[in-house]
C-alpha cells in the first residue's frame, strides 16, 4: 500500500489517525515501522528537557537520503540572476513575479521592488512588494533600468494563479517587459525551454530558444545559460544544446537596443 503523494513527506498525527480509520487501522509498512520506532524511543527522546507526545509526531519519511534534494531550475536560475546583479550593481531592481526567495535574498545587495499578481506581505529592508498585472505593467515606456521576470511568463493566461484565460497572455507579457525596459537597460528572463514548443495545461508553456529570441525582437541577447533536463548548469549555452532538451530552463540576459 502506497502513501498518497500529497502526504508522503509530511504526515502529521491527525492525518495518520484519519488514514488508520480509512484503512481499518492497516497502516502501510513504512508507517508501522515509524510508529514502532517512536514508541520504543519515546521516553528516551525527552532527555528530561522536552515533552514528546504521540499527538505531536510529524513523520518525515523520505528525508533520509545520501544527498540533499534541490530543484535545479529554481536554485540555478536564482543564482545566475543574483550573480548578474552583483556585477551590474543597479541603483534599483524591479522584479515581476519571480520567486520570493530570489527577491528576498538579492534585496540584501540592491534595493528591490517586487510586483506580483498575488503580492506577498514581506517585511524586509530594501524590499517593497506590490500588486501588478504583467500584461498591464504600471510603468512608463522606457523607464526601467534593471528588470527581471523569471519562471513567470510561461504561466500567463493558463489560469493557474487566478489570472484570466488568454492563449496570447505570454506574448502580451513579453511585449510589456520590452515596453517598460529602458534603452540600454538589463532584463533577466527565464522560461522552460526545449526542442519542441508545448503547453502542459494548466501548469506552463515550454519554448524553444529561437522562439524566445524572436519574441524579444526589441532586445539583444547579452548571454544565455541553461539548466538541462538532467539538472546540469551550463553558464554558457546555445540553441543546439537547448534543442536536445525536453523540459530545461533557459536563462536569457537581454539588453534593449
Amino acid at each position: 500500500m502506497k502513501i498518497n503523494k500529497f502526504v508522503k513527506n509530511i504526515l502529521p498525527y491527525f492525518i495518520v489517525e484519519l488514514y488508520k480509520r480509512k484503512h481499518k487501522n492497516n497502516l502501510p509498512p513504512i508507517m508501522n515501522e515509524f510508529m514502532q520506532n517512536f514508541q520504543e524511543k519515546q521516553d528516551l527522546l525527552t532527555d528530561n528537557r522536552f515533552t514528546c507526545k504521540q499527538e505531536d509526531i510529524w513523520p518525515c519519511l523520505h528525508d533520509n537520503t545520501k544527498n540533499t534534494y534541490y530543484d535545479p531550475h529554481y536554485l540555478y536560475h536564482s543564482a545566475w540572476a543574483a550573480r548578474i546583479l552583483v556585477k551590474s550593481k543597479p541603483r534599483e531592481h524591479i522584479d515581476i513575479s519571480s520567486s520570493l526567495d530570489f527577491v528576498a535574498n538579492v534585496s540584501a545587495l540592491v534595493p528591490v521592488k517586487a510586483y506580483d499578481y498575488r503580492p506577498a506581505a514581506i517585511t524586509l529592508s530594501n524590499l517593497k512588494t506590490e500588486f501588478a498585472d504583467i500584461n498591464k505593467l504600471p510603468f512608463d515606456d522606457n523607464s526601467i533600468e534593471s528588470l527581471s521576470s523569471m519562471h513567470v511568463v510561461e504561466h500567463i493566461g493558463l489560469e493557474r494563479y487566478g489570472d484570466p484565460f488568454d492563449p496570447k497572455g505570454d506574448l502580451k507579457a513579453m511585449h510589456e517587459l520590452q515596453r517598460v525596459l529602458k534603452p540600454g537597460g538589463s532584463l533577466l528572463f527565464v522560461v522552460p525551454v526545449g526542442g519542441v514548443m508545448r503547453i502542459q495545461y494548466n501548469a506552463h508553456r515550454i519554448y524553444t530558444y529561437e522562439s524566445v529570441i524572436e519574441y524579444f525582437s526589441l532586445c539583444k541577447l547579452k548571454s544565455y545559460a541553461l539548466i538541462t533536463d538532467d539538472g546540469q548548469y551550463l553558464e554558457i549555452a546555445d540553441a543546439e544544446t537547448t534543442s536536445m532538451q525536453k523540459y530545461a530552463c533557459g536563462c536569457f540576459w537581454f539588453t534593449k537596443e
